[in-house]
């Protein structure tokens, strides 16, 4: 079982299991394939008639689990496109739990201590730090680089105080405010920047160059005292000073690459691995090569 710091996604609990997944860019969430799932935890010769049954008892209990189950098309045995029960990594971890398996112990296991390990955070939040500051470390940056990291997430914290007490209340506005000053200084949303960059629920921040954290940090640090000077309320107002915010990182990025000759927003990010190509990129190899055998 792959440890706390190694898991990117369900499919690295499941080492020598194939998990098939999709990734929703719109949901930034993950889809795994349930059949997949009941496969690699039971010995069950017949997975999809496993699931048949649970499902059937899920159904019976009134579980909101089977409530949350997406059928998504996914790439069968046979290389065709065929719908498919899924669950996000949530719903994942309860059918984990669901399942009376003695393969499944050791999953139970590793998530009852990531719950015990959340709970000491709730007493002691100095944990969850010293954990953060180990996630770093693993991962290779150094001290100074996790310093500056950590400062930025308190600054970034201070901006959504601000915009708090100006009115802004759901997540989808925080999300709408962010993306202003991206889309301000860097010509792309938050999501945009991370498709560029190839990655996916990782960390915007944490794979960027020191030149596109700094460009950041300014945005949102301008856009915060912009706030507080000029008090908008409400999405509307509050669209206009996270653009004028942004602004100031466009300054400073056009005056940095008009001395360095190029840009400064890199493709680089700071992964190990590589995302295979999404299920939408499948359905496309499929659709050409049927349309090739028509030929």
């Amino acid at each position: 079982m792959a440890d706390n710091n190694k898991l990117e996604t369900i499919s690295n609990l499941f080492e020598g299991k194939e998990i098939r997944s999709v990734w929703d860019a719109d949901k930034e969430e993950y889809y795994f394939s349930v059949v997949d799932v009941i496969s690699a935890l039971t010995d069950s010769k017949i997975p999809k008639r496993y699931w048949s049954d649970l499902k059937r008892k899920l159904i019976e209990e009134g579980s909101q689990l089977y409530e949350n189950i997406v059928q998504l098309k996914m790439v069968a045995n046979d290389g065709k496109l065929r719908e498919t029960d899924t669950l996000d990594t949530k719903g994942i971890f309860r059918l984990i739990e669901s399942v009376p398996s003695s393969k499944a112990e050791p999953f139970k296991l590793w998530l009852a201590q990531m719950g015990k390990e959340r709970i000491d955070e709730i007493f002691d939040p100095e944990i969850a730090i010293n954990r953060a500051i180990d996630y770093y470390r693993g991962r290779g940056y150094d001290d100074k680089w996790i310093e500056t990291r950590l400062k930025g997430i308190l600054d970034r914290k201070k901006l959504t105080d601000v915009w708090k007490e100006n009115g802004i209340k759901q997540n989808y506005e925080y999300a709408i405010l962010t993306n202003e000053i991206y889309q301000s200084w860097s010509g792309m949303k938050a999501g945009e920047y991370k498709e560029y960059k190839d990655i996916r629920k990782e960390s915007l921040r944490d794979n960027m160059t020191d030149i596109e954290v700094a460009l950041t940090d300014l945005g949102e640090i301008a856009t915060r005292e912009l706030a507080k000077e000029h008090k908008p309320y409400g999405l509307k107002e509050n669209k206009k000073v996270a653009k004028m915010g942004g602004h100031a990182s466009k300054v400073a990025r056009d005056d940095i690459e008009k001395n360095l000759g190029k840009s400064v927003i890199s493709k680089a990010n700071a992964l190990s691995y590589k995302y295979l190509p999404s299920n939408k990129m499948e359905k496309k190899k499929l659709l050409k090569k049927e349309n090739n055998d028509i030929e």
